[in-house]
């Protein structure tokens, strides 16, 4: 029988990536689940929508990229730093600006949720930068994967077409989406990492999805208000002029225009 001691040198020895798949299994699928993510895989997608979770998504990955730039010679953060082959940021401030036109910062807004998960973005760039890795192999990786399934749905739910509010699911730098996975995962289990370090990289993945499914469920919490706004007289006075408030509202008169539907992880 092995001893305490064997079984954690042995764990140590997995590969990185393989121990984060395996930590992250049912957050994973509790991600997949949320209401948000079962529409938006069976095509329930309308534009309204995308645009919102769109705001979420610059808001995090703004943080995460300035954060991994910053970071970009820390030594847990150089093996696995790729910004012309996987960076998002332009991309989709690319498909905001074709949504919500030349002036798009000033009619965005997101939930606390998405406040939340960048903020702890920031933390750990500044407190602890080698646990952006499990930020970036969550969001990166995903993308590559079934976020091109979701890139697929949100084209044909949509009618869209070429790259024009689509450029977010589009990686011109990467030729081959599992070669460059391969290689990325090679280059996360090479970083050097101490037995308490690894065990936080592990923690810090799942927090990761625990923060994506925070963000989904603020977004559907939002979808369902502007639909109850919908549905009430005209009279009604709306109970706040905040942004995010606007937003919603703004949101809940293109439902009615667009039809139904959402992205993820």
């Amino acid at each position: 029988m092995r001893n305490a001691s064997q079984i954690s040198v042995e764990e140590s020895r997995r590969d990185l990536s393989e121990q984060i798949k395996d930590s992250t299994k049912d957050i994973h699928m509790r991600a997949e689940s949320t209401q948000l993510m079962l529409n938006y895989q069976k095509g329930r997608i309308s534009l309204p929508q995308y645009k919102l979770l769109l705001c979420s998504l610059y808001e995090i990955y703004q943080a995460l990229e300035e954060e991994l730039d910053r970071n970009a010679s820390h030594p847990s953060i150089a093996p696995v730093y790729f910004p012309q082959e996987l960076a998002r940021l332009e991309s989709l401030e690319r498909d905001l600006e074709h949504f919500f036109g030349a002036g798009w910062r000033k009619k965005i807004g997101v939930p606390a949720a998405t406040q939340r998960y960048q903020q702890r973005i920031r933390q750990i760039g500044k407190e602890d930068p080698a646990l952006l890795v499990a930020h970036a192999y969550t969001r990166y990786l995903g993308d590559l994967s079934g976020g091109q399934v979701l890139g697929k749905i949100t084209e044909r739910s949509l009618g869209l077409s070429g790259t024009e509010g689509l450029s977010f699911f589009r990686f011109p730098g990467v030729s081959s989406a599992n070669r460059f996975k391969q290689l990325y995962r090679s280059r996360m289990n090479s970083i050097e990492l101490t037995s308490e370090e690894r065990d936080a990289m592990l923690e810090e993945a799942v927090r990761a999805f625990e923060f994506n499914i925070q963000v989904f469920d603020d977004l559907q919490k939002m979808l369902d208000l502007t639909m109850e706004m919908a549905q009430e007289p005209s009279t009604t006075k709306p109970a706040s002029s905040s942004p995010i408030m606007q937003l919603t509202i703004g949101m809940c008169i293109g439902l009615a225009a667009f039809g139904m539907g959402f992205y993820a992880l």
